[in-house]
């Protein structure tokens, strides 16, 4: 694959290679066979359908964002201070608290602004894959770019609206309830949304890898390996039930990539990955992130406690997990979207 030092982040082979093994494969191999199990026609009792998401706090999931602290001072060489350290806490502690005043004062503007950043952040996070891991040749335009995320954070937002509509109207209602919000509605698209939002979504897509075929003809297999994954996440996301889809989605797919790309700005973990030795940089990950890891369990606990009417069942306690996350999410982008800029993404 050609690749420019100065255009993307360089991945020697042999730390790839090792990345590809350990973040990528077990995704895609758990999202099919989440796939062909549901689409054989096997159900889960409800309530396992949450278990993604309970995992999510401690497995890979809110840990992904737990060593933003570290990003700043690592993307430049430097060693971590505790001015790098404050600043980024003080970026959290803005953003979160105008994400959670907006909850109290408008609870779905709040839910509709933390889709729309997760859509993004999630396209976001699959550029990164693309380009750095895989080494996608047609990415090198912005307007390649936009479509890929686009596309990509569209995949986990909007085709589980499209196809559960009734589901995700629960999940946003059980959410926006904790404030005494009402959708009134809102969710109440019709078949005409359902047609616009799936024409939409397929002709970008279409776009997208029409555009990469065109241009990857000295190197089909990147776009096969975007085109597959793109098809793959569309059948897992219109037949897995979408409250286990999204958080099987958020754990073991988008958090792998994203702890991936934190291990090779850690020097000792690089080195340990172009060794091919995976778990002594694993093992660097879960040491830096568990102390933000478990003081973002204690202000979940402490959310819960907090919201104006908490209510009982699976739905309500995924609804104050919403919430936390959508307050930590901003913040979280902010971070990578500084990683972007530096490492060339966009340039």
């Amino acid at each position: 694959m050609n690749r420019k030092r100065d255009s993307v982040p360089w991945i020697p082979a042999s730390a790839r290679r090792t990345l590809i093994l350990a973040a990528v494969l077990p995704a895609w191999f758990s999202t099919l066979a989440l796939l062909v199990f549901f689409a054989a026609g096997f159900s889960v009792p409800e309530r396992w359908q949450y278990l993604p998401f309970a995992a999510s706090l401690v497995f890979l999931g809110l840990p992904h964002g737990a060593v933003d602290h570290l990003v700043p001072a690592r993307l430049s060489g430097r060693s971590v201070t505790p001015g790098s350290v404050l600043a980024v806490a003080g970026l959290y502690a803005a953003f979160a608290a105008a994400v959670l005043v907006l909850w109290f004062i408008s609870p779905l503007a709040a839910f509709a602004l933390f889709i729309a950043v997760t859509w993004f952040h999630w396209g976001q996070g699959d550029l990164y894959a693309l380009r750095a891991v895989f080494g996608v040749p047609y990415l090198d335009s912005r307007y390649a770019r936009v479509l890929a995320v686009f596309v990509r954070g569209g995949l986990p937002m909007l085709v589980p609206l499209l196809v559960f509509p009734r589901t995700y109207e629960s999940v946003a209602t059980s959410a926006v309830a904790l404030f005494g919000g009402d959708m009134g509605g809102t969710f109440h698209f019709g078949p005409g949304f359902a047609a616009v939002g799936s024409a939409g979504l397929a002709a970008a897509g279409s776009c997208s890898l029409a555009l990469g075929y065109r241009r990857s003809r000295a190197d089909r297999g990147a776009w096969l390996v975007d085109a597959g994954e793109t098809l793959l996440l569309l059948g897992y996301l219109a037949v897995v039930p979408p409250v286990l889809a999204v958080g099987a989605y958020f754990c073991l797919w988008h958090a792998p990539r994203h702890i991936a790309r934190l291990m090779l700005l850690d020097g000792p973990s690089a080195a340990a990955l172009e060794r091919g030795w995976f778990v002594p940089a694993a093992a660097r990950f879960l040491r830096d992130s568990a102390p933000l890891t478990l003081l973002a369990i204690v202000l979940l606990a402490g959310l819960y406690v907090l919201v104006p009417r908490m209510a009982g069942g699976w739905e309500a306690l995924l609804g104050v997990y919403l919430v936390l996350l959508s307050a930590l999410t901003p913040p979280h982008v902010a971070v990578v979207s500084l990683m972007d800029r530096r490492q060339g993404f966009w340039s």
